[in-house]
């Protein structure tokens, strides 16, 4: 079993609509609501791979109790910390307009521009395609609330295989928790995977985590100065067993105890990359728990993130785009 943490669970919101008129009445095509929060989407992920997963985290309100209906609708085990305040929403907008023929174009994702997307592969209309994200700050947690938490975290990360600690931290939650909840599990043997940025990935570090997981952005503000690959070391140096860092149009860099490696993508996915990070830790985490190579890890979770950007919602990715671009993508 793979768990997975969020802290600030949200019940996300995505629009679906050619185009955004900033100025007049828009007539949305498309709308899904579901439980969102980064490590949702991680679980969704998994148990679609077939792997079983358990989710956690606070959760608390009317919007809470919907975000808790709705992963039992979604067939997800969860065991949700209850808190006073209510959860956040978030708010995606997806301008979808109409296909035009493949081409060149840039995923809003990952920022890579590697040439013409095959027919089937890279979307019509992916030079235009643009998300909004807007996301609510979350809900004040208490003290009390949090060590509650806690407690029943200790004996759920006990009987899993990994653990996944993801997104962001409500207020009130301390910016060293990922790194204490890590520290936890690592005491138990349970590797642990921490996707954060600002502070908490400063902090990560510490608590032995077996894999963090910054893009190159959340990278350069955690250690600034200096390449990607020294910046990567560092956190390494500061108790991370391996990095793996989005690198853009690089791929994917991960510095691990067993070398540096890249992986490069054959072609651009357009679409929404909402979630396509989430992906991508989901195929980390199967690589964890199944002890594979790291060149068989990296083209797994880049596979995942790049179909993720292809599907119309955070937490889904498609499988057709997944079969085709896997074999293809290049690792050194």
């Amino acid at each position: 079993m793979i768990l997975t943490v969020t802290l600030n669970l949200a019940l996300d919101v995505t629009y679906q609509l050619p185009a955004v008129d900033w100025d007049g009445v828009n007539r949305v095509t498309s709308v899904h609501r579901r439980a969102g929060g980064k490590g949702v989407n991680v679980a969704r992920v998994l148990a679609a791979l077939g792997h079983e997963v358990l989710v956690t985290g606070l959760a608390g309100g009317p919007t809470g109790q919907a975000i808790d209906g709705d992963l039992r609708a979604a067939g997800l085990p969860s065991a949700l910390t209850p808190i006073a305040t209510d959860s956040r929403t978030t708010l995606a907008v997806t301008e979808t307009p109409a296909p035009t023929p493949p081409g060149p174009v840039t995923d809003r994702g990952s920022g890579e521009r590697v040439g013409p997307a095959p027919a089937g592969a890279g979307a019509g209309g992916a030079e235009t395609a643009r998300t909004a994200l807007f996301n609510e700050p979350g809900p004040e947690v208490t003290p009390g609330e949090l060590e509650g938490f806690v407690r029943r975290y200790e004996s759920l990360v006990a009987a899993a295989d990994a653990v996944v600690l993801s997104g962001s931290l409500p207020r009130g939650v301390p910016h060293d928790t990922y790194a204490a909840l890590a520290a936890i599990a690592a005491d138990k043997g349970v590797p642990a995977i921490v996707d954060a940025d600002g502070e908490p990935l400063r902090h990560a570090p510490r608590g032995r985590p077996s894999v963090v997981k910054p893009n190159a952005e959340e990278l350069a503000r955690a250690v600034p100065g200096g390449r990607p690959a020294e910046g990567a070391q560092a956190l390494r140096e500061r108790g991370a067993g391996a990095v793996v860092v989005s690198m853009g149009s690089g791929g994917l860099l991960a510095v691990t105890g067993e070398g540096t490696f890249r992986a490069r993508m054959p072609y651009t996915v357009g679409g929404n990359p909402t979630g396509a990070g989430d992906s991508l830790v989901a195929g980390l985490a199967l690589g964890l728990v199944e002890r594979a190579p790291w060149p068989d890890r990296l083209r797994r979770a880049a596979a995942l993130g790049a179909a993720a950007v292809a599907a119309p919602v955070a937490g889904d990715f498609d499988p057709d785009v997944y079969a085709d671009i896997h074999p293809k993508i290049i690792i050194t």
